[in-house]
């Protein structure tokens, strides 16, 4: 398994339980979709597979290399260019600039973003820099992608050039493995396995055509 999540409880302001026993497996080189209603605790589940909130109880295991890219493409696209924005995590690794050049350039062709490499990130839609930010956490090489939430502010034709984006990393030649949290069904079609969450837990796993028969079942009793 690429990462997991066992029994995990989250509680909010010491009061609010937003995790209750909540279980996740991902497999290995699959774009896995977790969706479910508004405040079902989704992206808690992913803030703490990503290290950014510690559960009450509860184990999780992940990869020493995460990328993990946020809703809003505007918080962690913050550099004046592409180039700069997606070099900008490997500062700390001290590479030669013809390695950083081709790593960015790589990650850049795989999100469909390499003819924008000198533009101004401002004069970006909401999609390509939602593209950049996917590029940014690629270069680092990463094990697992953690995607929160992605196409929630774009349009339609963004919504889906950066489903395509992370597909196209999945399916690359370093087979990164990502969990993509969504509310949007539709988006079941690109994914290889999914699970569905409910009151704070994980309420069934399997394929995406499993995944959304069971849950028409549901509505229907």
């Amino acid at each position: 398994m690429a990462a997991t999540a066992s029994n995990v409880c989250v509680s909010l302001d010491g009061q609010r339980q937003v995790l209750s026993n909540a279980s996740l497996s991902i497999q290995k080189g699959t774009l896995h979709m977790l969706l479910g209603p508004n405040a079902c605790g989704k992206s808690t589940l992913l803030r703490v597979l990503g290290g950014l909130l510690k559960p009450d109880s509860g184990t999780f295991s992940v990869p020493s290399s995460i990328g993990y890219v946020f809703q809003n493409p505007d918080h962690q696209v913050v550099m004046p260019t592409v180039a700069a924005d997606v070099a900008f995590g490997l500062g700390r690794q001290k590479l030669p600039a013809a390695e950083v050049h081709r790593r960015v350039l790589e990650a850049l062709r795989l999100v469909g973003m390499e003819d924008c490499l000198e533009r101004a990130c401002h004069t970006l839609s909401g999609g390509q820099k939602q593209r950049v930010a996917i590029a940014g956490a690629l270069v680092q090489n990463p094990q697992v992608l953690l995607l929160d939430e992605l196409t929630t502010f774009l349009e339609a034709g963004d919504q889906a050039a950066v489903l395509t984006a992370v597909r196209a990393a999945v399916d690359g030649p370093q087979r990164v493995t990502a969990l993509w949290v969504t509310h949007r069904f539709e988006e079941l079609t690109r994914a290889d396995a999914a699970s569905f969450m409910d009151g704070g837990r994980v309420q069934m796993t399997g394929t995406p055509q499993n995944v959304l028969r069971r849950m028409h079942r549901m509505k229907g009793r």
